[in-house]
């Protein structure tokens, strides 16, 4: 590891956010689908209960965006790391560390939509603002950690044994 971590915040900055724009594409092309279903075979959009809403948005967007990026990270790189020519350093299994770093980064967004759907179906009561609040927390710390910390690792690089590092 490269305790000082010359990475520009800039190339930091666009790799998350061409990551985020291949996110929002998959997110687009899901509710595409979703939506051709749902007009096609349902005739509408059926009523969920607030735990097939959490269970729905868990299973067919954070779980698949987590495999996803776990697979990319793995393999070599994400396309934002790739375009901002930044690489993963793994010190373990790359498969492994790739998804305990995963789960961690995606971990806010998990949260957020957990605070959303619960708050919808509850008037967001206390619970959806905690939700929300620690969703927002987290991502301000992990996105601090990773800009700002000398290594320029967030908390799921340090539990997966990785770091971003220039090509």
């Amino acid at each position: 590891m490269i305790s000082n971590n010359e990475i520009p915040l800039k190339k930091r900055l666009i790799a998350v956010g061409i990551d985020y724009l291949v996110i929002i594409g998959f997110l687009v092309i899901l509710f595409a689908l979703f939506s051709i279903f749902y007009l096609v075979f349902l005739d509408g959009v059926p009523e969920y209960s607030s735990l097939e809403s959490q269970l729905l948005a868990t299973f067919t967007s954070v779980i698949p965006i987590i495999f996803i990026f776990t697979y990319l990270e793995s393999s070599g790189k994400s396309f934002g790391k790739n375009k901002a020519g930044l690489t993963i350093h793994f010190t373990r299994s790359k498969g492994k560390s790739a998804l305990i770093r995963n789960i961690i980064k995606f971990l806010p967004w998990q949260l957020g939509h957990m605070g959303t759907i619960h708050g919808v179906y509850n008037d967001f009561d206390i619970w959806s603002n905690i939700l929300s609040i620690v969703s927002v927390s987290l991502l301000i710390i992990l996105l601090g950690m990773a800009f700002f910390r000398s290594d320029k690792r967030h908390l799921g690089d340090i539990l997966a044994g990785t770091q971003v590092q220039l090509k």
